[in-house]
């Protein structure tokens, strides 16, 4: 980016000349004068164009910045949300100060599934987020036998839980009603979810989560 500089030239010095003893036509003969342009003209045409320059760039760096914020406000609106895990009642499958990218989008446009991770509103009170996952969809039966879940009557797969978060609790069984989900921590043991405050209206599931981008060694896609 260009700076502008304004100068303006200092006097000349004086010297005087000593005046002629006789009568010298010569010395007093008129000499073709000789224009210069002043040397401050030139300096503020160089200013003028350096503030326009700079101006110009400004100009464009704001246009980029109103841009990039309007454009964040609408991935953040309709499309992805950053998010930060606190706690540990999704590990190992999350562990606490994760960074995620949670797909806000994907539910407009289907319905959650059992076995995806969401992040939702906690039911009893909106102000605070969660990340859980669906264990029962609109319709089935969930129940828990000595920490064991099953689902419609079948046990459900869960191999992401690890020995040591296994619980040895009892639930159920209840059926999920339309337009709610059931859902569980990974760690069984030290999880606050469905099975302590109920099922989850779909309207309060925020998104999908879809990145773990932080730490940048256990970066995965769900």
């Amino acid at each position: 980016m260009g700076q502008g500089a304004s100068s303006e030239s200092a006097p000349a010095d004086l010297i005087e000349e000593p005046a002629p003893s006789e009568f010298d036509a010569a010395a007093f003969a008129i000499e073709p004068a000789v224009a210069f342009e002043p040397a401050d003209q030139h300096t503020a045409g160089h200013t003028d164009v350096s503030f326009t320059r700079i101006a110009d760039e400004l100009w464009a760096w704001l246009k980029t910045l109103t841009s990039a914020a309007v454009y964040a406000t609408l991935i953040v609106t309709f499309g992805f949300q950053v998010a930060r895990v606190e706690g540990q009642s999704m590990a190992p499958t999350l562990e606490d100060q994760d960074r995620l990218i949670v797909n806000k989008l994907h539910y407009r446009l289907d319905a959650p599934i059992v076995g995806d991770i969401v992040m939702l509103y906690y039911p009893r009170d909106p102000d605070k987020s969660f990340v859980k996952r669906v264990v029962g969809e609109p319709g089935d039966t969930i129940r828990v036998d000595d920490g064991r879940v099953f689902r419609n009557d079948v046990p459900m797969k869960d191999d992401f839980v690890a020995d040591e978060y296994k619980s040895h609790d009892n639930f159920g069984p209840e059926v999920v009603p339309e337009g709610y989900y059931f859902v569980m921590g990974d760690h069984r043991n030290n999880s606050s979810d469905s099975r302590a405050w109920g099922f989850v209206p779909k309207k309060y599931i925020i998104g999908k989560v879809q990145l773990r981008w932080w730490p940048l060694k256990q970066a995965r896609l769900f």
